[in-house]
């Protein structure tokens, strides 16, 4: 009777690992199943325009699946943090305008965003937190009253890895509806932007290959895009207002809570 309650404890223990850990451990896989598989050789100027033609094709021909297919794509590609995300809004941006791209984009990213919150959040969130200790455990708690503020600045001001943004919250007791809320808003301004990029680029990419002949048969070759025109300083500092402006509400409701504590004492 031991041994059997000893047997069941130990089939427990492996379940609660393998559901605690199967999802992380899935996501890494499929990176670095990618990796090997050379997915991101695509993820290029080069490669876009030597496809250019058959991708326009098959959108105009299938332009729901198409979109439906690059949601999936970009999802996908942020959800097993793939590098490339930033050139694959371009090329939505380019194949469906950046209105319709980058809303779509906007969404597909937020859920890949938020595949990885809930498989950071499964496996070790509230185990490093008791391991950290009471100073982290204090933070997350304290991050967690104005997780939307905080999350709406770390998403509007690109300062911090979107990957990086990702999974840090899933330590801090945010709740996922905040956390996919303040995803959706916070990169709707720079995400556009990218795709405003995108619906410029046929001309941009006609250029290149007028002063570079034969460019696309030559390895040593390359095609480069400059985004100085839309993402500028300007935006940027805008962003960054913005960001401060979402910080707001939470400073004033520290301070409100020290003058009680002064007027209290």
């Amino acid at each position: 009777m031991t041994d059997q309650t000893s047997q069941i404890s130990k089939d427990s223990a492996v379940t609660a690992f393998l559901k605690k850990w199967t999802p992380l451990l899935a996501l890494l896989v499929l990176m670095l199943f990618g990796f090997s598989q050379g997915w991101h050789h695509y993820f290029t100027l080069e490669s876009l325009v030597a496809n250019r033609a058959d991708l326009a094709s098959y959108v105009d021909q299938h332009f729901g699946l198409a979109l439906l297919l690059y949601g999936l794509i970009y999802c996908l590609a942020v959800a097993i943090s793939f590098p490339g995300a930033s050139f694959l809004t371009i090329v939505g941006g380019l194949l469906f305008g950046w209105i319709i791209g980058g809303l779509v984009t906007v969404v597909a990213a937020s859920l890949g965003a938020g595949i990885v919150f809930l498989a950071a959040r499964s496996a070790i969130g509230s185990s490093l937190r008791a391991r950290a200790g009471g100073f982290v455990e204090r933070f997350a708690t304290g991050f967690a009253e104005n997780a939307f503020h905080y999350m709406l600045f770390l998403r509007l001001v690109p300062l911090f890895p979107f990957w990086l943004i990702n999974i840090v919250p899933a330590l801090l007791k945010v709740r996922f509806d905040v956390y996919l809320l303040a995803t959706l808003i916070g990169i709707l301004p720079g995400t556009l932007a990218y795709a405003l990029v995108g619906s410029g680029l046929d001309s941009v990419i006609a250029a290149q290959l007028a002063s570079k002949p034969g460019c696309l048969e030559d390895p040593s070759c390359t095609l480069t895009l400059d985004t100085s025109a839309v993402i500028t300083g300007e935006l940027i500092a805008a962003l960054v207002a913005m960001g401060a402006v979402a910080l707001i509400p939470p400073l004033l409701k520290t301070l409100k809570k020290e003058r009680k504590g002064e007027n209290s004492a």
